[in-house]
């Protein structure tokens, strides 16, 4: 079958877009079809009942002046009662009489004035006098629109003499009746459109304030931070009948915030409880870890002959143990930013950090090749200098422990405006797509590495980088692909 294109000038005409203007807008069609249909059906029985009136006439008046035709105005003794019968002084102004004998007009006339002198003259064309033969000789009234008259309401009778004789009443009257009355009906339906739709969007808004205020309050949930922390929900939406649509939707939206807010408050909780056992653990594994590093540093200073087997082990649980004390600083370090703990807020010199930062990272990473863009004057900023220290080694270590030897590393600062942007970009493989979402999360790292081989620590120098940056009131951003990767920190203030 053939799929018919959509129409375009369905698509062009403009939709209502909220609920309370499709109803008003509904409301007004359905009164306008309404009014219409009423506007129709008065002017269609209007004007049939004045042509039926109009018919009756013709009835009353019967053949008298078409039958006078022939005697310059009056009828013949022989054929009425009255001499007086067939004077066109007693026929309504505007009455038509024609004569016809064999199919042809013989006499034709209009009653204007009443005077004998001027009655009995009309001109018809050719065409009028066709229509004149084609009317059915039925007694019944039949419209004909003549092109020297205007239209005529007129029946067709058979005379004395074999003849028809046709009389006709004009139309004018009945048509400047129903024409008067659409010009009413318009003013009138279009008074009762405009008020009822004036009426009918004040009635649909106040009968939809109680989903307004359930929408209202759907957009203060929307707008909250939802991912973590404490979260308040705003009061919820007043209620109405609850046999109402509107009062049911507000009651099942008042449930359903109901139950979102447990769910966030038992949430929390669990944060609450989480963070602090990651603190206290933390806290607690401090001792024991240094205590570990410090009996093997000790054994290995032991100056008797030890084993080779046995000084590799005590070096491993030197490492290793040292690497649980980063671990457990940098786990203690997330569970304080998580607290909400503030920071020093003091100035510092980024300027200075980027350099000794590069500087570090140089000599543990000599293979790589190490850039500076930095303004020509200090860039200061305000926060704790050594957690922007951390964040500044955190990503340097980042991209030498990610990226294949000559790997070209570019740190970048410049200010705009009250905003000062670090980045910090390699040349390396990049990030793969699927790791990118969650690169600022704790614990990614193992097989999430940008190489084999790499090794690295916990996952955590990352998602340290974004706890610190956000408690500055900052923002970082990942931006990556084969052969350029970049992340940048914005930082709010300068001094």
């Amino acid at each position: 079958m053939r799929a018919w294109p959509p129409r375009r000038w369905a698509s062009r005409l403009p939709r209502p877009r909220t609920l309370r203007a499709r109803l008003t807008a509904g409301l007004v069609v359905l009164l306008a079809i309404s009014c219409a249909a009423v506007g129709v059906a008065a002017v269609i029985e209007l004007d049939g009942f004045l042509t039926g009136r109009l018919d009756q006439q013709l009835t009353e008046l019967g053949t008298r002046f078409p039958a006078s035709l022939e005697h310059g105005g009056r009828i013949p003794h022989d054929d009425h009662d009255g001499d007086e019968q067939g004077d066109t002084r007693r026929t309504a102004t505007g009455t038509f009489g024609a004569r016809l004998y064999k199919g042809t007009v013989t006499n034709a006339a209009v009653v204007r004035s009443g005077d004998l002198t001027t009655d009995l003259n009309v001109d018809l064309s050719a065409g009028d006098k066709a229509k004149l033969a084609a009317i059915e000789v039925d007694g019944e009234g039949h419209t004909v629109d003549l092109a020297t008259l205007s239209p005529y309401r007129m029946t067709a009778s058979k005379g004395l003499d074999g003849d028809i004789l046709i009389t006709g009443l004009p139309l004018e009257p009945v048509e400047a009746t129903v024409h008067r009355l659409e010009l009413v009906a318009a003013i009138v339906f279009g008074l009762a459109l405009a008020i009822t739709g004036v009426a009918g969007a004040l009635w649909v808004r106040w009968s939809l304030r109680p989903l307004i205020r359930v929408a209202d309050t759907a957009a203060r949930v929307s707008e909250l931070p939802l991912a973590s922390g404490e979260v308040a929900l705003p009061p919820r939406a007043p209620e109405s009948d609850p046999r109402g649509e509107v009062g049911r939707v507000a009651t099942a939206f008042n449930r359903m915030l109901g139950h979102v807010e447990d769910a966030l408050t038992k949430r929390h909780a669990s944060e609450e409880r989480l963070r602090t056992f990651a603190a206290d653990a933390s806290h607690e594994l401090r001792t024991p870890v240094a205590s570990v590093r410090g009996h093997a540093e000790l054994a290995l200073l032991h100056p008797g002959p030890v084993p080779p087997k046995v000084t590799r082990a005590l070096e491993r649980i030197a490492a290793e143990s040292a690497r649980m004390g980063e671990m457990v600083d940098d786990l203690l370090l997330l569970a304080r930013l998580d607290a909400g703990r503030p920071l020093e807020r003091c100035p510092v010199d980024l300027t200075h950090l980027v350099l000794d930062a590069v500087a570090d990272a140089q000599a543990a990473g000599p293979d790589h090749r190490w850039e500076l863009d930095l303004p020509e004057e200090p860039v200061t900023v305000p926060g704790d200098a050594h957690r922007l220290q951390q964040v500044l080694a955190n990503l340097l270590a980042n991209a030498r422990l990610h990226t294949p030897v000559d790997t070209k590393v570019t740190v970048t600062l410049e200010t705009a405006g009250t905003t000062t942007t670090l980045k910090v970009h390699d040349s390396g493989p990049g990030v793969p797509d699927d790791v990118q979402p969650g690169v600022f999360e704790r614990f990614t790292r193992a097989d999430r590495r940008r190489t084999e081989g790499s090794g690295g620590g916990a996952g955590l120098g990352l998602s340290i980088v974004a706890a610190v940056v956000e408690a500055h009131g900052g923002a970082v951003t990942l931006e990556s692909r084969p052969g350029s990767t970049t992340f940048t920190v914005r930082l709010p203030g300068t001094f």
